[in-house]
């Protein structure tokens, strides 16, 4: 299989797992720990489980630079800053207005790496956000920022794109480092957020509690978020960055199906019109590359 066919699935495989990510949340929130609480414990585990790596791996992260740094640090402010949006307004604005990535990052290509924008890759964008429009029910109106939380939404999809922008440049870096220093910079985020944003320090649930979620939670982050957040940094440099926001786009359809599943949300006509047009979309370019090849092949007979 090409290294291409592998970053496009490694990208849509990471898109899966950030829809599940409401799920470890909620769970965190169900037990006593909320808010910036949660985020700041959720962001803690895999740094701690980092550090081990991080001083086996210190010479390619000191001669990663700052330059190492600096993709760490974009790729974590935009998923933290997503995580916190949520806090602050509906899900469904957070998601709609964070994923108008595809467009910011196509443009931000285009601008800074030279990269074409094709025919193909507009109807791509089109079919997608059609099919996030009619999941969310765009019809009763779009949801244009106007609380906190939908600002901060729309900034963390331009900084992801700006991320992957960073990424798609970047030729030395090995992806184990860069999940790295993903992790641990969404920490140090996580933390600055609590440190200025969040409630008094008394108002922290007890230490038994953190501690009865470690038995679930740390095999989550393991097989789960770490996972995917390896399979992003894999992937991501080596795609346009347009189509990394499109295949990043299975966390619509995933979110969607796992909170019918197991929240009881909706799922009905409207759910599966637009989780198989979000996939038509994301596959769109593999299917027309396919389609060319074999009429090449075809014509060489």
């Amino acid at each position: 299989m090409k290294t291409e066919t592998l970053a496009k699935f490694a990208c849509a495989y990471s898109g899966m797992v950030w829809g599940l990510f409401w799920i470890p949340i909620r769970s965190l929130d169900q037990a006593g720990i909320g808010g910036l609480w949660a985020t700041f414990f959720f962001y803690t585990l895999p740094f701690a489980l980092c550090l081990p790596i991080l001083l086996v791996r210190w010479r390619p992260t000191v001669a990663g630079g700052l330059w190492l740094q600096l993709l760490g640090f974009m790729a974590a402010l935009s998923l933290v800053a997503y995580s916190v949006s949520i806090l602050y307004t509906d899900v469904v604005r957070a998601t709609l207005l964070f994923y108008l990535t595809p467009l910011w990052s196509t443009l931000l290509a285009r601008i800074f790496l030279g990269e074409p924008i094709t025919l193909l890759r507009w109807v791509a964008m089109a079919v997608a956000l059609l099919g996030m429009l009619v999941i969310f029910r765009a019809d009763a109106g779009i949801p244009l920022p106007e609380r906190p939380g939908d600002w901060i939404a729309l900034g963390s999809g331009f900084l992801w794109s700006v991320a992957a922008i960073l990424l798609r440049a970047d030729k030395e870096s090995a992806a184990i480092d860069l999940v790295v220093q993903n992790f641990i910079w969404s920490a140090v985020v996580a933390a600055a957020l609590l440190l200025f944003l969040g409630p008094d320090p008394s108002t922290s649930p007890p230490l038994a509690v953190y501690l009865a979620q470690l038995p679930w939670l740390v095999p989550t982050i393991l097989i789960v978020v770490m996972t995917g957040v390896f399979a992003s940094m894999w992937g991501t440099p080596k795609l346009n960055p347009g189509l990394v926001g499109l295949l990043f786009m299975t966390e619509i359809s995933v979110g969607a199906i796992t909170a019918a599943l197991w929240s009881g949300d909706p799922f009905g006509w409207r759910e599966a019109i637009g989780i198989i047009l979000i996939s038509v979309a994301g596959m769109m370019e593999s299917l027309w590359e396919l389609w060319r090849r074999r009429g090449a092949a075809v014509q060489l007979r």
